[in-house]
């Protein structure tokens, strides 16, 4: 069973806030890419969003574009979008169906789903020439609990050997049959790792988060995980059934909860890219992609029990528009964090024994800086 702390109980004391360069500086944001994103492994979303054989969706990540794709087996495959013969960009749309196969549209070099090359126009006579030594180029890929995750290094860690502290932690949520009710891009103008840093702390919630702030208490917060790529807890829920509008449930339980977690939210944030937010009646997570030290894509999505859907009870809206509205806080307080960062008047400052997960958050980020 976990252990929980308040967040004074395991803050690092003197922890600082980050040195300037590194929400500015276009070399630390190169290394960045190359240290922590190429090498780690990356949700790129849930099996939910490709259902069906030959359903798939393409992912921009780092210069790279991804298919994602449900093969005619069943089984979630992702490869380069790009073609072995010159290399073009097959895929232009953001997502569809596959009938069968996909084929280039440029010289129609034609790959099953499984990524093996099947139709190779005019090539027959080309000396040595063979089919099966040209299949798509595969991306390393994961499947945990109806996430998607991947690994863009050419030999990476082993998925089990990283995510050891959470394999098996969030069992109760049937987190793999979910389904999406809502996905929304948000455009932050802000780097990364304040957005991972205003996740991680309450601190803010009153002045920031008042309807949030009323139902969630912001001193209730206790953690279970502390350090590492892996850090979170979870909040109360006080004078509520759920974090919605209306402050009622918005759908049945997502699964078989133990009855605190009907008043509790868990945070967890998964170093470098995912957000998990786990409510009794729905799960919320975000994937964030950085486009410079100034910019990142934040993905967001809402996940309810299948059976929800088409309920007289079910209203995703009264949860998703309480979290839009959150989020839009949080992402306008990122951006003036951004501004002021960039002043020459500023200067790394100490945290609050609140912010002991920023703190742990930071460590982190500059262990894996310094590999």
């Amino acid at each position: 069973m976990a252990t929980f702390f308040k967040p004074e109980q395991t803050f690092l004391s003197g922890s600082k806030t980050l040195a300037r360069d590194y929400y500015l500086s276009p070399e630390v944001f190169a290394r960045e890419i190359e240290q922590i994103f190429m090498r780690s492994w990356l949700c790129a979303g849930h099996i939910n969003r490709i259902p069906h054989a030959g359903d798939y969706f393409v992912l921009d990540a780092y210069g790279e574009s991804i298919i994602i794709l449900r093969d005619q087996k069943e089984e979630i495959r992702a490869f380069y979008n790009v073609c072995r013969h010159r290399g073009t960009h097959m895929c232009e749309e953001t997502e569809g169906r596959f009938s069968k196969s996909i084929q280039c549209p440029y010289h129609a070099w034609t790959y099953s789903l499984d990524g093996k090359l099947i139709g190779a126009p005019l090539m027959k006579d080309v000396v040595d020439f063979n089919k099966d030594e040209y299949p798509l180029h595969g991306v390393n890929l994961h499947l945990w609990q109806g996430f998607i995750f991947l690994n863009l290094a050419s030999s990476p860690e082993p998925f089990e050997e990283v995510f050891r502290p959470v394999l098996d932690k969030f069992e109760g949520w049937n987190l793999p049959i979910l389904r999406s009710a809502r996905r929304i891009m948000y455009d932050v103008k802000a780097n990364w790792k304040l957005i991972f840093q205003n996740y991680n702390e309450c601190y803010h919630c009153p002045p920031v988060h008042p309807q949030l702030a009323k139902i969630s208490p912001s001193t209730s917060g206790e953690n279970d995980l502390i350090a590492g790529p892996f850090i979170g807890g979870f909040m109360s829920i006080e004078g509520a059934s759920s974090l919605t509008l209306s402050g009622n449930v918005c759908a049945i339980p997502v699964g078989e909860l133990a009855q605190e977690d009907h008043q509790r939210v868990y945070y967890y944030s998964f170093s470098p890219n995912m957000l998990l937010s786990l409510h009794p009646d729905y799960v919320m997570f975000h994937t964030i992609w950085p486009q410079s030290p100034t910019q990142s894509l934040i993905q967001c999505e809402w996940l309810f029990h299948p059976e929800a859907f088409g309920r007289a009870d079910f209203h995703p809206e009264d949860g998703i528009e309480f979290w839009d509205i959150t989020n839009g806080q949080d992402w306008h307080m990122c951006e003036l964090s951004q501004i002021g960062v960039a002043s020459r008047a500023y200067q790394p400052s100490p945290y609050s024994p609140r912010e002991a997960l920023p703190a742990a958050f930071d460590k982190h980020y500059l262990q894996m800086m310094d590999k």
